[in-house]
């Protein structure tokens, strides 16, 4: 499907193989905001691996600007029949809809299926291209008669997009940990920052793991073996199995990111007496060397990225080991300045993740329902700034 607006040409792609995956890529390479996430490898693996595809709620449509034959703008767009694996939750939204008898699937979510990292979305090479991308993705919508459009865990310029194409804001809180400037020496300096009811309480969690005969060790990009992505797997699965729910994410999946990008990829894998017994896979912006080829130029900041974790056996405090003090550990010693823990969790704060105020951007069709959401956000976002106050004021830094 192709659309044309003054000088630009606008282009909706239903298949990630129909993309330019170098220009695609070299786009986002510049954006201040990028993460791996939105590579075109990972983007491509998510649908052929059947992860996230039509049959999964989630059909893809790559809107790519152009401009004299160039890609200037680009995003990737999923029409959607549910609002799982979003982490922005508008359920309430979707059962108002059918309370008054309209239909609010399918709807269009721009974001990274299953991965509420904050990022770049709208993919622009200047600020008016951004603004063009963002109101050609709400004419879409209305042309396609869905109920709404989702722009989550946007970047600063996304948002800024937004608004000027009328998006409404809404603000929710995730925990990150910033390795202090100058950088902390190893672990033990790290410890000497908080208070020291937490210093002791981390000190007793690790003591715990220890006890038990836990050892870690650590694999990075094309040393993670295929074994190891087996035994990651079968945790991974466990885990989700145990809460009552299929894992988001297929085995395919993780073998394209073993293929196609393992360079970003860091596993942690818990042994108990020589044998394994859990692990917690992280993803990273660029290699413990430095390079910075990964996701691009401009951002230059190292970042982890707590993504997943598992385990085959219980063992007291083993989930913080394995997926909070293990990547801090890691992140110390190579130099890397944050590490992002995900969505939710106040208890991250006992481990010195601190909030941060995550955005993302909505847009509703129907104007009755758009003014009364308009008017929720309102109230929402006080209460969101009351909360942040709230937890700054139980930071658990000395200072």
């Amino acid at each position: 499907m192709k659309y044309e607006s003054n000088d630009y040409v606008i282009r909706v792609l239903t298949a990630p193989h129909e993309v330019n995956a170098a220009q695609w890529n070299e786009l986002l390479s510049w954006q201040p905001e990028a993460t791996p996430f939105m590579r075109h490898e990972y983007l491509t693996a998510l649908h052929t691996s059947g992860s996230a595809t039509p049959s999964t709620g989630w059909s893809p449509h790559f809107i790519i600007l152009e401009l004299n034959g160039a890609m200037v703008g680009a995003c990737a767009l999923y029409r959607k029949t549910h609002s799982y694996g979003e982490y922005v939750f508008d359920q309430s939204w979707a059962n108002a809809y059918a309370q008054h008898g309209l239909r609010y699937y399918p709807k269009a979510t721009v974001a990274v299926p299953f991965t509420p990292v904050p990022g770049s979305r709208l993919m622009a090479r200047t600020p008016k291209d951004r603004v063009l991308l963002a109101k050609a993705l709400i004419q879409w919508c209305d042309a396609e008669q869905l109920s709404s459009l989702h722009l989550l865990f946007a970047s600063s310029d996304d948002l800024k997009a937004c608004e000027e194409a009328g998006m409404m804001l809404r603000h929710t809180v995730q925990f990150h940990w910033t390795n202090s400037s100058p950088s902390f020496e190893n672990f033990d300096s790290f410890l000497a920052s908080i208070t020291a009811e937490k210093r002791k309480k981390i000190r007793q969690e690790r003591r715990k793991v220890a006890d038990a005969g836990v050892t870690f060790r650590w694999s990075l990009g094309t040393d993670i073996t295929l074994h190891d992505w087996d035994f990651f797997y079968r945790c991974y699965e466990r885990t989700y199995l145990e809460h009552g729910n299929a894992p988001y994410l297929s085995r395919e999946f993780f073998q394209s990111m073993a293929d196609t990008m393992p360079e970003n990829w860091l596993l942690f894998v818990a042994e108990q007496q020589g044998r394994p017994i859990a692990t917690s896979l992280i993803a990273i912006s660029a290699s413990n060397t430095g390079a910075r080829s990964l996701i691009g130029l401009k951002n230059s900041e190292l970042i982890a990225y707590g993504r997943y974790w598992g385990a085959l056996e219980r063992v007291d405090c083993l989930h913080f080991e394995a997926c909070y003090y293990q990547p801090l550990q890691w992140c110390i010693e190579h130099g890397y300045q944050r590490f992002e823990g995900g969505a939710q969790g106040e208890h991250k704060m006992a481990r010195a993740l601190l909030p941060i105020k995550t955005s993302s951007a909505h847009w509703l069709a129907h104007p009755g329902f758009s003014d009364a959401v308009e008017q929720y956000l309102a109230r929402e976002g006080a209460g969101i700034g009351e909360y942040l106050d709230e937890l700054v004021k139980r930071s658990p830094l000395k200072n």
